[in-house]
């Protein structure tokens, strides 16, 4: 199986704040989450991360970049899969719109997050990383 995860940031003055969706089915059903989801066999990386993050968060967003690809064996409880992240670091904080797979749509400061599904605290780990990285 093969997914994109959509990190999608604000930076406000000294606060960085990250956008996650509350999962709608299993697994971690009412769980938060990274905006994402499987990549349709005929499609780019890049217009998957766009449309999963548009059906979950009701965001038209350009300019992701690829942030690294997450495989552990154990990582999805529903077999093999390998996630491709992606980020964006936003100037605003646009409202979402949860649909799709999302039960609700949220920012949160990335220094408290609630309890997220499948590898997300390692991945939003890395991608705050390479947010401070590309900001100082």
């Amino acid at each position: 199986m093969l997914t994109v995860d959509a990190l999608i940031f604000n930076k406000n003055r000294n606060d960085l704040f990250i956008l996650l969706i509350k999962r709608n089915n299993p697994p971690f059903k009412n769980m938060w989450a990274l905006p994402g989801g499987f990549v349709d066999m005929d499609e780019d990386l890049i217009n998957a991360v766009e449309r999963e993050c548009f059906e979950e968060t009701g965001l038209r967003l350009k300019g992701f970049r690829q942030l690294e690809a997450y495989g552990k064996p154990e990582r999805d409880p529903r077999g093999r899969n390998i996630a491709i992240a992606h980020y964006i670091v936003l100037n605003e904080k646009l409202e979402p719109i949860a649909g799709d797979d999302a039960k609700d749509a949220r920012w949160f400061l990335v220094n408290d997050l609630p309890e997220l599904a499948f590898d997300h605290y390692e991945i939003i780990a890395d991608g705050i990383k390479k947010v401070q990285t590309s900001c100082t």
